[in-house]
């Protein structure tokens, strides 16, 4: 189904918003002033306090749901992304966590779809609508983002507990405290919180002991490439392995390799991309990864010096076309390619000489929490640290 504007993903009304010259993008609900208060108080309160959002059944989905299925005990955390735990082959190499974001609820799902763990929402107040979630360096934490319920969080793997949340449930803004759109979740190295804040035309950096702002690329209202002072609606920041940030923003299709210290090396428009999704890096870091937000939805591999494309998938129709793909990565070990087919309802594996679809979590265009479905996956990662395979005795 080709959604309409009014009810198109999130993603979506954010490119459709930049298109038509939006300064602001159409607010979810309705700001509640104090009758009597004086202008300068009223736009002091909105500053600092936001605004408050309508929350729709489309943003509560499927509710606080699971999979029935009984947690199993998580083995010790004994690789890195540098050093990985034994791989299991093809056709997927790791076991992925993936944030099924109308469940609520992030799972990490098998080699052979059996799923090793559960994290479903404690409150969905608090907690609704993850859409990406990404491993701390260390494998112990993991990091997510939910853009309309406007805030991030820090999670710890192990007790199954939200340990950190920056930004205000159901309030939008961008003053001190608050969010608008936040999407993408990294924790960094030095155990900084990397966001790419969308409908603020910014990237933050967070340090979650004081919630201070460590780092700011972008302007509100200043919704234009020109970075790191203006962003077009970034919905991507992803770091590298040498602490530099790949930065994706809408218009354009821009991406931007941005040190930290905000030096922007490089900058261009990806090719055969039409709404760029979370770009990665290859596993050699030679290259980048992107996927197209589109239907049909499309991955791309390309060398940002050239702009010449070294890998495609594209499939106009069919039973192996993409639709609305958030998110692709290249596997370490096979090479091949994992891809977030959010409207699919799917999460799918690509082998990279073939171009065929080897393995598949999700039924296209079905919508469930039981085991084997997912409704409207939007982030993934790769367990390499916690060795899974060995636990079960294969």
């Amino acid at each position: 189904m080709n959604p309409s504007p009014l009810r198109a993903p999130s993603r979506l009304r954010c490119l459709i918003a930049a298109c038509i010259g939006l300064s602001v993008l159409a607010p979810l609900g309705a700001q509640t002033q104090p009758k009597a208060a004086p202008a300068a108080k009223v736009q002091k309160a909105t500053l600092e306090e936001g605004v408050e959002v309508t929350v729709t059944p489309e943003m509560t989905g499927a509710g606080q749901v699971s999979s029935g299925q009984a947690q199993r005990p998580i083995p010790p955390v004994t690789g890195n992304r540098t050093h990985p735990v034994a791989s299991w082959g093809k056709p997927l190499p790791y076991p992925i966590l993936v944030a099924d974001r109308r469940n609520n609820r992030l799972l990490e799902i098998a080699p052979d779809k059996k799923i090793l763990w559960e994290f479903g929402s404690p409150s969905l107040k608090l907690y609704r609508g993850n859409e990406d979630v990404n491993f701390s360096p260390d494998g112990r934490q993991l990091a997510v983002s939910e853009e309309d319920n406007f805030d991030i969080h820090i999670i710890d793997f192990e007790t199954r507990q939200i340990t950190w949340t920056y930004g205000v449930p159901d309030r939008r803004g961008k003053a001190k405290g608050l969010l608008n759109y936040p999407d993408d979740a990294h924790i960094l190295a030095d155990g900084m919180f990397l966001t790419a804040d969308i409908r603020n035309c910014r990237v933050l950096i967070i340090d979650p002991k004081d919630k201070h702002i460590v780092s700011q690329w972008g302007t509100p209202g200043k919704c234009r490439h020109n970075p790191p002072g203006e962003l077009g609606y970034p919905n991507g920041a992803t770091p590298m392995d040498n602490g530099d940030i790949l930065v994706s923003e809408i218009v354009d299709a821009k991406i931007s390799r941005i040190t930290r210290a905000g030096k922007v090396l490089w900058s261009v428009s990806a090719p055969h991309i039409r709404y760029p999704s979370d770009a990665f890096p290859t596993v050699d870091g030679k290259q980048v990864i992107v996927a197209d937000f589109s239907k049909p939805g499309r991955v791309v591999i390309f060398d940002p010096a050239t702009r010449k494309i070294s890998w495609e998938y594209f499939e106009k129709d069919g039973p192996d076309s993409l639709d609305h793909c958030s998110i692709a990565r290249e596997l370490p070990d096979t090479g091949d390619i994992l891809v977030v087919d959010d409207l699919n309802d799917r999460v799918v594996v690509i082998d990279r000489n073939t171009k065929k679809i080897i393995w598949q979590y999700g039924e296209k265009g079905k919508k469930g929490y039981t085991p084997g479905l997912l409704h409207y996956p939007d982030g993934i990662d790769i367990d390499v640290f916690r060795d899974w395979k060995a636990q079960a005795g294969k």
